[in-house]
């Protein structure tokens, strides 16, 4: 079994949790999740806790076993955790004129193209656009903050956002994650320049 797998989930107060065959669902004040649990691996609420357990009926390789019994109980936490407290990931727009706009259920980027890109907002997630101070318009930066209880579904959005327009390597501009740190390349003016001091 899996050290990870053995470890109860505690279900903390306002939360409800039921198993019913394969399938665990959890409600909180943050929402409603529910997960199957991949074959060989069992759920049983013991008090206020649920202990996931391998099924001693199933033929597999004791390593493959170990593995789901691990992830099961990791899915089951997430959900625990999400439907208590949540999930926020935040997202930045740099560059002149980028910026999001919040419409209802969608989330519309204008980020260099000629048409802005609308992004829907699936059910159970709410985005959020603030503008951020910055020195001049060059540094104009604008954040979308993505909240739900799924964090599988909160980072598969973020994902999504950041692969509309990657930022540039060489100015920085487009959408990047919350604290994401990226690499600036030196560009060809500045490269030559390089080039011809070493030269002389």
């Amino acid at each position: 079994m899996s050290r990870i797998g053995r470890m109860p989930v505690a279900i903390p107060g306002g939360v409800t949790a039921e198993v019913t065959d394969s399938r665990v669902r959890v409600k909180g004040p943050k929402g409603e999740l529910s997960v199957l649990l991949p074959p060989g691996v069992a759920a049983a609420k013991q008090d206020a806790t649920l202990v996931l357990s391998v099924r001693s009926d199933v033929r597999m390789k004791a390593r493959d076993l170990a593995s789901r019994h691990g992830m099961a109980r990791a899915l089951v936490q997430n959900m625990v955790e999400g439907v208590t407290k949540g999930y926020v990931r935040t997202i930045e727009l740099q560059g002149a004129g980028y910026r999001p706009t919040v419409q209802g259920s969608k989330l519309v980027l204008t980020v260099g193209y000629s048409h802005p890109v609308t992004v829907d907002l699936p059910e159970g997630v709410k985005a959020t656009a603030v503008k951020m101070e910055a020195g001049g318009r060059a540094e104009e930066r604008h954040t979308v903050t993505l909240t739900g209880c799924d964090r599988q579904q909160v980072g598969e959005l973020a994902a999504h956002i950041r692969r509309i327009k990657p930022a540039d390597a060489y100015k920085g501009k487009g959408v990047r994650y919350g604290g994401e740190v990226v690499r600036r390349k030196p560009g060809k003016a500045a490269a030559g320049a390089t080039a011809g001091t070493g030269a002389k």
